[in-house]
């Protein structure tokens, strides 16, 4: 088994706890539906190649009762019958974001218009900050290395401490 390279980043630093709280508080303020909330913190996990959030966001997915087709198919999103329109067009602001571009804008003015169809300022700030919330925890995931699927007290248990 896998083990966390440190400890949990709150016991090391206690004011992520709050800081963390504050994001949580801030992507859940009902402007996106909690659903495609999920569904892009598990694209943006898949992105970026962290085992533990893409783990984690499945088993957030699975606990909302999402199914299996939907969510293996957010991989690959785009050619599956399983997602909205609006969620594709978050799905797709996910990728454009985290995605380097080979050249030209990464979030182009069509694509803003296309996410801009389904939702309103206030709902494509918070998706903005949901890709962005996924980013702040991806150096402590890729660094500290947690344990996918462990139970929470056992996920930043570092090898030494077991």
């Amino acid at each position: 088994m896998t083990t966390s390279r440190l400890p949990n980043p709150q016991q090391l630093v206690p004011a992520l706890a709050e800081v963390g709280g504050a994001l949580f508080k801030a992507v859940g303020n009902g402007a996106v539906p909690q659903t495609t909330v999920s569904l892009v913190q598990l694209r943006a996990g898949q992105i970026v190649g962290s085992a533990y959030l893409t783990t984690l966001h499945t088993g957030n997915l699975r606990r909302a009762g999402e199914s299996e087709e939907r969510i293996t198919a957010v991989a690959s999103w785009r050619d599956a019958p399983h997602f909205t329109d609006a969620e594709r067009a978050a799905l797709a602001l996910v990728d454009a974001v985290l995605t380097p571009a080979a050249h030209g804008e990464r979030v182009p003015d069509e694509l803003y218009a296309q996410a801009a169809e389904h939702y309103d300022e206030t709902a494509l700030t918070t998706l903005a900050l949901v890709i962005g919330q996924v980013n702040f925890f991806v150096p402590l995931a890729l660094i500290g290395r947690p344990v996918p699927g462990a139970a929470p007290a056992e996920q930043w248990r570092p090898a030494a401490a077991r």
